[in-house]
């Protein structure tokens, strides 16, 4: 019996895993300091929920954006997540509030200093070596 209830919940979690990664995410344009990256956009609960989980890697001017569809105190954190990033947020009118490094696998939440509309995750270190930084001002996109 605690055989089976075994296997049973290791193929629930590898359906889970596999389910996981193969989520595909609507594209959004974000601009900032003469840049303009097409990146994913976690734009409904379950999008942010999954946001960039069970990925090992991520190329270099990747990232995702998320969007909280309301004006609020965000929290991030980094529950199954294998990738350092950073994370920078946004309030409405398009204002980095905070950029802050985030550690694979802390499930600690990692917070806005203010009221924010996005949070933007790129790898650790990119918005540095882009000289990107608080109080720089982020064009969202819709993508067709």
């Amino acid at each position: 019996m605690k055989l089976r209830l075994f296997l049973l919940s290791l193929v629930f979690c590898c359906s889970l895993n596999a389910q996981s990664t193969n989520t595909v995410f609507p594209q959004i344009i974000v601009e900032v300091q003469g840049k303009s990256l097409g990146l994913e956009y976690a734009n409904s609960f379950e999008l942010r929920s999954q946001g960039l989980m069970y990925r090992k890697s991520m190329c270099s001017d990747c990232g995702m954006l998320f969007n909280f569809n309301q004006i609020k105190t965000a929290g991030m954190w980094m529950r199954n997540t294998f990738i350092p990033l950073d994370v920078a947020f946004i309030r409405k009118d398009g204002t980095i509030t905070d950029i802050k490094s985030m550690t694979p696998h802390d499930e600690s939440t990692t917070s806005s200093s203010e009221k924010v509309l996005y949070a933007w995750e790129m790898n650790q270190g990119w918005f540095k070596r882009n000289n990107i930084a608080v109080g720089d001002k982020v064009s969202i996109k819709e993508t067709e």
